[in-house]
């Protein structure tokens, strides 16, 4: 898991974590620091392990209780429509799915499912802005940057979790 902050990004209202903006996943880290360095080529990259471990904390919390994700506070850059994708799949319940025309008819844009599917693809915080959680029409698991079995086993993991939490009254 990489984890990148802004510099310039305001500092988040009512939370000691710096606001996130970049999440990515990956079985080696040089890949992903290669991907950052792709995504934002005018950025100095600092590392600073010790200085974001709250914030790492934070996201794994999110694993064994999916509703957490609205702890962490988030630097969504992008275009107007792509903000209003990545708050639609914020919406999307932990364990639940949506095709990607169903959430461009939620969106009152039904004929715009190539955008979506675009804006899906342009997020950058994956797992906080659930783009995992959109599936082709036909019901089947459709294209995840970070991998197809990732992508399985987020939804996976999201399940048990509202399953466990539904079953204990939380």
């Amino acid at each position: 898991m990489l984890l990148a902050t802004r510099s310039d990004a305001p500092a988040a209202n009512n939370s000691a974590l710096p606001p996130l903006a970049v999440l990515y996943f990956g079985d080696a880290a040089a890949p992903l620091v290669a991907e950052l360095q792709r995504c934002y080529p005018q950025s100095e990259l600092v590392q600073d392990d010790a200085g974001l471990t709250g914030l790492a904390q934070a996201v794994l919390a999110t694993l064994q209780d999916p509703a957490a994700a609205h702890r962490v506070p988030l630097v969504l850059a992008g275009t107007a429509f792509q903000q209003k994708v990545w708050q639609a799949l914020c919406r999307i319940p932990a364990g639940s799915t949506l095709s990607y025309s169903e959430l461009a008819t939620q969106l009152g844009q039904a004929k715009a499912v190539r955008a979506v599917a675009s804006a899906n693809g342009a997020n950058e915080i994956s797992l906080l802005v659930p783009c995992h959680r959109l599936i082709g029409k036909s019901g089947a698991l459709t294209g995840y940057r970070w991998g197809l079995a990732r992508k399985q086993a987020l939804l996976a993991l999201e399940a048990q979790a509202s399953q466990r939490l539904r079953t204990s009254g939380a």
